[in-house]
């Protein structure tokens, strides 16, 4: 049978309400009281349940996590991350999936804020206003997005497409075409922030294996040298048309990627990519909801981001 708030009352000889302030409101009770309470709670091994925790604290113990597309590797591993950081907390994690739609994004947010205390949401395509209407509904963390008056953490997706552009021209490359991703990403933007005007700009095209497809068709009709892609599935589709169509990689076309996940090592060739913290961007982003919570103010903070060079890329040299 599992232990219950009146065990704990009864073996600590105090009332049920002053177990309940110890544990939730401990400035109330005096400390030798509160000792004792939690010496018994841990001699018993009770757990405090969160609904009727919630009474007291006005605290769910929960938070959300929307994110666009599970099916891309990207997102899982920032799931991971604040699952990691809310499990430390001893806080569940709720997760849903918009399937890319704005509307349904927005949906979602309302629905999870009765069951939760905050929301973290990734890669989000709704509008500035949308997003400042749901952070007075809950509190509210951006992955890689930035609205005035809402947290965010970012991941400097800037930074790491100069480091591509950099590494390819230092293999003598000097033509580069940008296989871009969809026009309302934040994250996109960002992209082409970082090229600068570097690389030629090809299309809009989906964030999957799919979207690879038609960007590679597209693309070798440009005679580039060096195939920029917006991520890495886009780039693995790419891969995959090459290979059918016998263009050999990195001999006659080098080809990047962005995010560096799982599939970029497991690829024919290993894909030269950017690393994009993932996993500590979810842990960051529970750490700014928490501090939400505790009536601190919006903050942003970015974490850098690494090229990883693999054997997708060579030098013009040695494709001429």
């Amino acid at each position: 049978m599992a232990v219950t708030i009146r065990d704990v009352a009864l073996q600590a000889q105090v009332s049920v309400s002053t177990v309940s302030r110890a544990l939730s409101a401990p400035g109330l009770v005096k400390e030798a009281t509160r000792q004792r309470v939690l010496d018994v709670v841990a001699g018993l091994g009770y757990q405090p349940n969160r609904a009727a925790r919630s009474l007291i604290t006005g605290r769910t113990g929960n938070l959300g996590i929307v994110v666009p597309d599970l099916l891309n590797p990207f997102f899982p591993s920032i799931l991971r991350g604040v699952q990691t950081r809310a499990g430390e907390a001893g806080t569940s994690v709720f997760f849903c999936d918009s399937r890319e739609d704005p509307a349904t994004e927005a949906e979602l947010v309302r629905t999870m804020a009765a069951q939760v205390d905050g929301v973290v949401l990734c890669a989000s395509l709704l509008s500035d206003d949308t997003i400042a209407d749901l952070a007075a509904m809950t509190p509210l963390v951006m992955v890689n997005r930035i609205v005035p008056g809402v947290s965010s953490v970012l991941m400097d997706s800037a930074s790491g497409m100069d480091q591509v552009v950099a590494h390819l021209e230092s293999l003598g490359h000097e033509d580069h075409v940008y296989l871009g991703g969809p026009a309302a990403a934040w994250s996109n933007d960002r992209r082409m922030q970082g090229l600068a005007g570097r690389a030629r700009l090809l299309g809009s095209f989906e964030p999957n294996f799919n979207g690879g497809h038609a960007a590679a068709e597209q693309a070798l009709d440009t005679g580039a040298t060096a195939f920029i892609c917006y991520n890495d599935l886009i780039a693995l589709g790419v891969l995959a048309y090459l290979a059918a169509h016998d263009v050999k990689v990195p001999e006659q076309i080098s080809v990047t990627g962005f995010d560096d996940i799982l599939y970029a090592t497991m690829c024919s060739p290993a894909l030269t990519t950017v690393h994009m913290p993932t996993e500590a961007a979810g842990e960051v982003a529970v750490d700014l909801l928490a501090s939400l919570l505790d009536g601190g103010p919006a903050e942003h903070r970015e974490l850098p981001t690494t090229l990883v060079v693999r054997a997708s890329t060579a030098g013009r040299l040695r494709a001429a």
